[in-house]
């Protein structure tokens, strides 16, 4: 079969190398000049399956409103005159109460868990390397109350898989003793020893390369202008490289644009609740001979998370919705490097700060697509907010198993 492929992400290049392993005939098409330089270039690179309560919970509202007028907040509405960022608001809210967030979790680990998986036996079989660290997240908690609130959350993905071990402060600073400085805040952490850390541009572009000199087409520099719809089921798709167009056909196709899927979808008639959440990230150098932390960190306070790539350390969070907006908001830059400073006084040089911002492609659920869509060989594998580097793998594999008419190994409310 003939397959193109919208987008050279995490998500895209997965599911180009998969669909590619079951014998099909690949094309990708990428409108930057190379694999992942849009939203999987910078982010927080965990691979991270204990992160997988929604953003959508029971407490989210109440944070909210406490949050809306704070320019540095963790979750920060922009509220704009546009339908789609309201039909999305109003599903949050609705996916807030407690059997949604419970349903949405076990979901979340289900794929993390599979997908973690299949980056490991990825990793195995082509010898990629990407500043990868299997040392598990460290979960920080600076009030017992928060402490509190995160735990169940933390118990039903150990229910359903995720090892969690719940540590005393003595006991995570023995897991991590570049935390020792902030012991005295800490009241209690929680450690997922299975979850991992690691570079995704990395890993995405060299399994770009990898994939390439397999057979698969990567049409870089190639925007998608439409999708063309004829006779009930996508004829092809519209694009444009310079000033040339031209439409490219096959017998399947595959939207991995990320947050420029729904636009795209929409031209077409089919609705998704993708909504872009912009995140920010720092990466800043060690200081020589300074401890930093080899550990991959969340920071539940700030909702930030700390990980080790290489000599670097990469500081990444927050969320935004302010619509296709991309500018560098300098108070949530700052946000980023003053935690670093609080936790890690002395260890990074902030001077040499590499301030990144992308746009994460959120479902109010946090649940991506990943399946056919209403047109018969139309697919999907997008909406993965923060957790594409997490599901990247699994969604890629498991979208080519479904596309070559396979069970996927993993239990998951597919489209």
């Amino acid at each position: 079969m003939k397959v193109l492929v919208l987008g050279a992400g995490i998500l895209g290049t997965c599911s180009a190398w998969y669909l590619n392993e079951r014998q099909h005939t690949v094309t990708l098409v990428e409108r930057q000049a190379e694999a992942a330089l849009e939203t999987s270039f910078a982010n927080g690179s965990q691979i991270s399956v204990s992160y997988a309560e929604p953003w959508a919970n029971p407490q989210a509202p109440a944070k909210l409103v406490k949050w809306l007028l704070r320019d540095d907040s963790p979750l920060l509405f922009r509220l704009r005159a546009d339908p789609n960022q309201w039909r999305w608001g109003l599903q949050f809210l609705r996916e807030c109460a407690p059997t949604r967030t419970r349903s949405n979790t076990i979901q979340l680990t289900r794929l993390g868990l599979y997908s973690r998986e299949c980056l490991i036996e990825l990793r195995r079989a082509t010898g990629i390397t990407y500043d990868e660290l299997a040392l598990g997240i460290l979960h920080l908690f600076e009030t017992e109350a928060e402490f509190a609130v995160a735990r169940p959350g933390l118990e039903l993905m150990r229910e359903f898989g995720c090892p969690m071990d719940f540590l005393t402060p003595a006991e995570t600073i023995a897991i991590e003793p570049a935390l020792g400085s902030y012991r005295e805040r800490l009241v209690g952490a929680a450690h997922a020893p299975a979850d991992e850390s690691g570079d995704a541009f990395k890993f995405t572009q060299r399994l770009a390369a990898r994939a390439a000199a397999q057979g698969v087409d990567f049409r870089y520099g190639t925007s998608v202008v439409r999708l063309l719809v004829e006779g009930g089921q996508v004829g092809g798709v519209l694009v444009r490289h310079g000033d040339v167009q031209e439409v490219l056909r096959a017998d399947a196709y595959v939207v991995a644009l990320g947050s420029w899927s729904a636009p795209l979808l929409r031209g077409v008639g089919v609705p998704t609740l993708i909504y872009p959440a912009k995140g920010y990230s720092a990466t800043l150098p060690i200081r020589p001979g300074a401890l930093a932390n080899s550990v991959s960190i969340t920071d539940h306070q700030m909702k930030i998370v700390f990980s080790r790539l290489g000599e670097r350390i990469r500081i990444a969070g927050t969320a935004e919705l302010n619509g296709y907006e991309m500018s560098l908001n300098p108070v949530r830059c700052h946000a980023l490097t003053a935690r670093a400073e609080e936790l890690f006084p002395g260890v990074l040089d902030v001077g040499q700060a590499q301030f990144w911002t992308g746009l994460r492609p959120a479902t109010p659920s946090n649940v991506p697509y990943i399946g056919r869509s209403p047109f018969p060989n139309l697919w999907l594998n997008t909406g993965h907010g923060t957790l594409g580097w997490t599901h990247g793998a699994g969604s890629g594999r498991a979208l080519a198993d479904l596309i070559s008419g396979r069970r996927p190994e993993v239990d998951f409310a597919f489209c």
